[in-house]
């Protein structure tokens, strides 16, 4: 997933950004896998106070036991998988919320910000959530929310932290006029990124069965994951070239990780049928979710928000909606399957108190770091752009070398020139 999303944000974005984009989702891993074995994994999957958070599981210090055993599971986990086990999967999670993030305030993020907040939400911000719905005594898992991979825990996590970082940083330097997307530096790079997420979510969906005990279940989740795919991908293509006359592959792939987001909280829950509509609505979505955050004038280059935060909470919501009773955890059907509201209910509220948290967080934390004068990079940037001014380095350096950059600095300073043309 980590390939995934650095090659896609690599095609993305504008050639004097990528080798940034690279770095953050590389160094993403690093500090979030020491920072969830420290605290995170604790928080989530550590012993329960009030349901809220966890106390203990600190540096997995418990572990192997004194009698050289390695137990199973965690103390909020009764999963059937040894400790190790269950920590590496979960931190492949953990590493993916703060990946959504570096996307849509690419291009204009200091580095040692990306750094900070990173280490933020490995710590906090991510994990608290995991502990409400995936710990077994967490007060959403109690009342049988429902999210088996992800749609509101990662997704919509991730996309609404996004999208608040994306609005306290501002748009990138020489943007075009709104309602029009900057181009991509490399389509190539863009749909190798998409098809490696499509594969790795197979990993993050049929994996959250945590293992291969019912091989029917994992089919079931397999084929809901790919319909839900290839529902997001056509449904998206065909309404933009309905809109444009053009066939665009940008919006073929958003709406692909649209549908696999808004199927991800289902995926074990509904049937086929289901993960069609929900990646159809998904494809459909994306389209105007990008219409809606140029609207409102945002700048998010990879549609982050539109693709994890709208779909997550899509995928959230249609769990209520088509629940299968004899998949779902409580045994309640969803409201279009005659189960009545209560299913929907809970559905709504946990991802109401989801929202809340994770934006009133992610505005307290970037808040901060803009206090502080670290959220963005320096204006220099803007100008050289933030591959020169961050790392001296360019992704095509005989192509546009740094020196060039810095030369063309001198030279004008106005950051709108050249900042997409010739790039």
């Amino acid at each position: 997933m980590q390939t995934g999303f650095a090659m896609l944000e690599a095609g993305l974005l504008r050639q004097r950004g990528v080798v940034n984009a690279l770095l953050e989702n590389f160094v993403d891993a690093a500090v979030t896998i020491l920072i969830w074995w420290g605290v995170g994994f604790g928080v989530a999957f550590g012993t329960s106070a009030g349901g809220f958070i966890g106390i203990d599981t600190f540096f997995l210090s418990h572990l192997p036991g004194a009698d050289g055993s390695y137990p199973m599971g965690a103390p909020g986990s009764t999963a059937a998988i040894n400790t190790y086990t269950l920590f590496f999967f979960q931190f492949a999670f953990a590493a993916t919320a703060s990946t959504i993030t570096t996307g849509s305030m690419a291009g204009r993020t200091d580095f040692v910000a990306d750094l900070i907040y990173s280490a933020v939400m490995a710590a906090f911000s991510y994990p608290i959530i995991v502990h409400w719905v995936w710990n077994a005594n967490g007060w959403l898992a109690k009342m049988s929310y429902h999210d088996f991979a992800g749609s509101s825990v990662i997704h919509t996590v991730g996309g609404w932290t996004a999208l608040v970082g994306a609005y306290l940083l501002g748009p990138r330097p020489g943007r075009p006029a709104w309602g029009t997307l900057p181009p991509a530096h490399n389509l190539g790079l863009a749909t190798l990124g998409t098809m490696i997420l499509w594969f790795g979510w197979y990993g993050f969906n049929a994996g959250s069965t945590l293992g291969t005990g019912n091989t029917g279940l994992i089919g079931l989740i397999i084929l809901n994951t790919t319909i839900g795919a290839g529902g997001g991908a056509l449904s998206a293509m065909f309404y933009q070239f309905f809109r444009s006359g053009k066939w665009d592959l940008v919006y073929c792939l958003n709406g692909s990780l649209a549908g696999l987001v808004g199927v991800t909280a289902g995926c074990a829950y509904v049937l086929p049928w289901a993960a069609l509509l929900i990646g159809l609505t998904g494809g459909l979505l994306v389209v105007w979710g990008i219409d809606l955050i140029e609207a409102v004038q945002i700048d998010d280059p990879v549609s982050a928000f539109a693709v994890h935060g709208i779909n997550g909470m899509m995928g959230t919501i249609a769990v209520g909606l088509f629940g299968q009773p004899e998949l779902t955890m409580n045994k309640k059907a969803g409201l279009f399957l005659n189960g009545g509201f209560e299913l929907l209910g809970i559905q709504l509220l946990g991802l109401v108190a989801i929202t809340v948290f994770t934006v009133a967080f992610a505005f307290l934390m970037f808040g901060g770091l803009k206090a502080i004068g670290r959220l963005r990079v320096d204006s220099k940037a803007d100008v050289i752009g933030i591959d020169a001014y961050e790392h001296g380095a360019s992704v095509w350096p005989d192509i546009y070398a740094v020196d060039q950059l810095e030369e063309s600095a001198k030279h004008s300073h106005n950051p709108a020139v050249g900042a997409y043309e010739g790039e």
